[in-house]
Order: structure tokens, then C-alpha cells, then sequence
């Protein structure tokens, strides 16, 4: 009989743990992710441009100018680590 009651108390306390926890809102909005995408396309076929005018050929360089632009238009992005 004691298990069963230390079972009940367990699981009511679970349940009370998750459902006061509150769900986290989007980071990046799909617009940003979308200017990211379309980046990595041009970076893909080989006609993105660093703003020297180099070609970009890293993943990371081109998801970095992806939400600079997603940025400048004013999409939701975080800021800038550094």
C-alpha cells in the first residue's frame, strides 16, 4: 500500500512540473530562414559574394550574410554574440 500512494505522489508532482513550464517562441522568423536558404543556393551554384567581392565557399560565411541581410530587411533575428 505505501508504494502505491509513493507512486501517486510522484506522478501528480511530474505532471504539475511540465505543465507550468512555457513553450519558447521562435528564434528566427521563416522569413530569415528563408533569406538564409536562398543564400546557400547561390553559395551552392557558386555566384555569392563576400562583401569584397570574393566568391564564398564556406557553409558558415554564407549563413552569417543570410541573416545580415535577414537583418537589415528587419526580420526577426538575434542580435549579434559579438
Amino acid at each position: 500500500m505505501a508504494t502505491k500512494k509513493a507512486a501517486k505522489k510522484n506522478s501528480s508532482s511530474a505532471k504539475k512540473k511540465t505543465a507550468g513550464k512555457k513553450l519558447s517562441a521562435r528564434k528566427y522568423s521563416p522569413a530569415a530562414g528563408k533569406s538564409v536558404e536562398t543564400e546557400m543556393k547561390e553559395r551552392k551554384e557558386g555566384t555569392l559574394r563576400s562583401g569584397s567581392g570574393k566568391k564564398v565557399t564556406s557553409k558558415k560565411q554564407a549563413i552569417a550574410i543570410g541573416l545580415s541581410k535577414a537583418r537589415k530587411a528587419g526580420m526577426k533575428v538575434p542580435p549579434k554574440k559579438s
